[in-house]
């Protein structure tokens, strides 16, 4: 006989807030540490002309290792870590949503639907500027032509030769300020919502999809979060599937300065075909298996590890 959903939803109400904040921070910050490189290397990817610079994911791993180091895979990280207020943004978002839309429905498909859309519209309104800065940091070095911005060489102290340095923000900023004004921290803007917003949309029924399904087919002893943590990367691969060719669309937005959503992905279908949506997909997938993963058995650590002391001992998992 097969058994109804047993994996227990914690919901907003259930939750010890200043330690779920406070452990959400650091949850977030590793997990960001940890797939940084392969986000790095999907924008260098998504934004190159056919494979004039790499001819994959791996390709692009070994390249950028071998002439820039360890350290060029972190291009841009510290002000990606501003992305932490994002992110808590999201999930605050995310479990206030759920709890408005319960009151209307008590559909979980729809509840996930719903509030996932609403976290990815907040989140994205404080990340999108932070991206824009970012992605430019990211492109710098061996893809430097793909950008109109570049980072001034300076002399290196110790070995008396000309390289880029690393964390030039200001840089960055002064030079997008210039040619852009206030409104080039938002360009892509709109591309990003049209990515995320049904990204995140869809990446949380399927979560919860896969995990019930799995739930049936697996021992009765099966630990939940195991579930959990499989289930996280099979809605992620569905995700990044369905959304990579808005996300390739996003990132040329972004980093060439165009204004356009349709005229890019005009040009971009008439210079490389319809496999040109596909780029970047394999390192989106690989940088969002472990994310998932981490988040999945991180956010439920996390929401478990703040369950109301008085609700410690009435779950059982």
């Amino acid at each position: 006989m097969q058994r109804k959903r047993n994996i227990q939803i914690i919901e907003w109400e259930d939750l010890d807030k200043r330690k779920f904040y406070s452990l959400g921070v650091f949850m977030t910050m590793t997990t960001r540490a940890a797939v940084y490189p392969f986000t790095l290397i999907r924008t260098r990817l998504q934004v190159q002309k056919g494979k004039s610079l790499y001819n994959g994911t791996f390709d692009a791993f070994c390249k950028i290792l071998k002439v820039e180091g360890a350290r060029g895979l972190y291009r841009g990280f510290m002000i990606n870590t501003f992305t932490l207020i994002s992110g808590q943004a999201y999930i605050t978002t995310y479990e206030l949503v759920r709890k408005y839309v319960s009151w209307y429905s008590s559909n979980n498909t729809v509840k996930s639907l719903v509030a996932g859309g609403a976290a990815s519209l907040v989140a994205q309104s404080i990340t999108v500027p932070i991206d824009v800065v970012s992605q430019q940091l990211m492109v710098q070095g061996q893809g430097c032509q793909l950008t109109r911005f570049k980072l001034k060489p300076k002399m290196a102290m110790a070995t008396g030769k000309h390289k880029y340095t690393f964390g030039q923000t200001r840089d960055i900023v002064v030079q997008i300020f210039h040619a852009d004004g206030f409104r080039g921290f938002y360009r892509g803007y709109v591309a990003s919502l049209l990515t995320y917003i049904p990204n995140s949309a869809v990446w949380w029924p399927f979560y919860h999809f896969y995990g019930e399904q799995l739930s049936r087919l697996a021992p009765a002893d099966c630990p939940h979060l195991i579930l959990q943590a499989i289930a996280g990367p099979m809605a992620a691969a569905t995700a990044s599937t369905l959304t990579n060719p808005m996300d390739v669309v996003r990132a040329r937005v972004q980093v060439e300065g165009r204004s356009s959503v349709i005229e890019t992905f005009k040009q971009l279908m008439a210079e490389e075909g319809i496999w040109g949506l596909t780029k970047g997909l394999s390192a989106r997938i690989i940088s969002s298996t472990p994310t998932s993963i981490m988040i999945v058995i991180g956010y439920e650590t996390l929401k478990r590890l703040s369950l109301r002391p008085e609700l410690v001992h009435s779950r059982h998992w």
